[in-house]
């Protein structure tokens, strides 16, 4: 699935994976990349509360609604207005990350490739590569035009990811360092999908789950939010960096519900002993972030859902808090981690400032289920069914309410 390796996650250490760290932290993901995409934000946002506005009053699935966002910005981001298969593609997407995140019999013993076929994991494997394939060879090759047209004074769009990873392929750019080839750029593509969709879904969803069960922090958060922006009548990704608390809430979710709780495996470079502990050369390293979130060595009533631990607290998310790693440490840390932060963030920021917010009725808040399910990330085990009220109504006409449908057409 990852074309041999050659996507970021998995990519060995080497001349290959240190240019693909460059293009992410210099042109896939830099603040100003990421602060490009805020239109994209800002009308599928505004479908999505168009949309939940239509449900008012009603018991509305807040998880569906939230993941054809997500996915629907990372779309737009990642392919502009050119990709007429997001829904196929995304469906693909998921059954792929549903199926590798299962047990496989055959990861245990490696060596008996025989049993990779009788488990059935190969062929699904296989048959999901190649349909994902021909969609994403299908968008670079329509990229490919779109930028010959360009060159030839036929109109240009907005610059996108593939578009970024486009220049790659430029022979005439001596100053370039790595040559992608169209199934580098399919791997990257797919670990932004995989990476930053539901992932970021899962958090929004966890946030909204865990403020709903403390009116506390939910009366707080909306105060804070709509505080901030109470001149403006809407919400605008200028300001956000004032909504402290609601920053706060996001880093708390990410403490006690981190999307992806095992880190991806790590290999031992050479033998080492750690507390007392042999570990022998290329054993595999497996990271249990949500343990080490719910530790109560480092955490003060670790189970307790409490966003005011992070005010005025220097712990983030670079790595370098080994108590608090959501998003990894060292040289494999998440490049997209920014991109990924301001999708959950924002998201939240609409659904706090448009909406209040009711369980059904015969609900308690404390009756609220957070069993966890373990798939491709940690998710609710039930959806997330909540009634909206609507407090500030969306000024204008906004959008047009097409969220979960298929918005790219050619």
């Amino acid at each position: 699935m990852a074309y041999e390796s050659t996507d970021i996650m998995f990519s060995p250490y080497g001349k290959y994976w240190r240019q693909l760290r460059k293009i992410c932290t210099v042109e896939l993901f830099t603040h100003k990349r990421v602060n490009s995409f805020n239109p994209i934000r800002e009308e599928e946002l505004t479908n999505l509360v168009k949309m939940i506005d239509s449900h008012k009053g009603s018991p509305f699935n807040l998880t569906e609604a939230l993941l054809s966002s997500v996915y629907n910005i990372i779309s737009r981001a990642a392919f502009g207005m050119k990709c007429k298969d997001q829904e196929e593609f995304i469906s693909l997407i998921n059954e792929a990350m549903t199926v590798g995140s299962g047990f496989n019999i055959g990861d245990l013993f490696p060596s008996a490739k025989w049993l990779q076929l009788l488990s059935g994991l190969r062929p699904k494997i296989e048959r999901l590569h190649q349909q994902l394939d021909h969609i994403l060879e299908g968008i670079i090759n329509e990229h490919k035009e779109a930028k010959s047209k360009a060159r030839e004074g036929h109109g240009e769009a907005q610059e996108d990811l593939v578009d970024v990873l486009l220049k790659f392929q430029d022979d005439n750019d001596s100053n370039q360092d790595i040559y992608l080839t169209n199934n580098n750029i399919k791997a990257i593509i797919l670990d932004i999908f995989a990476a930053g969709g539901e992932t970021s879904a899962t958090t929004i969803n966890w946030a909204m789950a865990e403020i709903i069960r403390d009116p506390r922090v939910m009366k707080k958060a909306q105060a804070e939010v709509r505080e901030v922006f109470k001149m403006k009548g809407r919400v605008e990704e200028t300001s956000m960096n004032e909504l402290m608390y609601l920053k706060s809430i996001v880093k708390e979710t990410l403490r006690l519900h981190p999307p992806t709780p095992l880190l991806l495996p790590r290999k031992c470079g050479q033998t080492c002993e750690i507390n007392g502990y042999h570990i022998p050369v290329e054993s595999k390293v497996i990271v249990n972030a949500w343990a080490i979130g719910r530790d109560p060595n480092y955490w003060t009533e670790a189970d307790r859902f409490y966003p005011e631990r992070f005010i005025d607290n220097s712990i983030d998310y670079n790595g370098t808090n080994f108590e608090y790693i959501p998003f990894g440490a060292g040289r494999r840390i998440c490049p997209g981690s920014t991109f990924g932060l301001v999708n959950i963030e924002v998201a939240l920021a609409f659904l706090l400032y448009h909406f209040d917010w009711k369980l059904p009725k015969g609900m308690k808040n404390e009756d609220l289920d957070l069993t966890e399910q373990f798939e491709a990330t940690v998710r609710r085990k039930e959806d997330l069914y909540l009634i909206p009220v609507t407090f500030h109504p969306l000024l204008g006409n906004g959008a047009d309410c097409r969220v979960g449908k298929n918005q790219f057409q050619d």
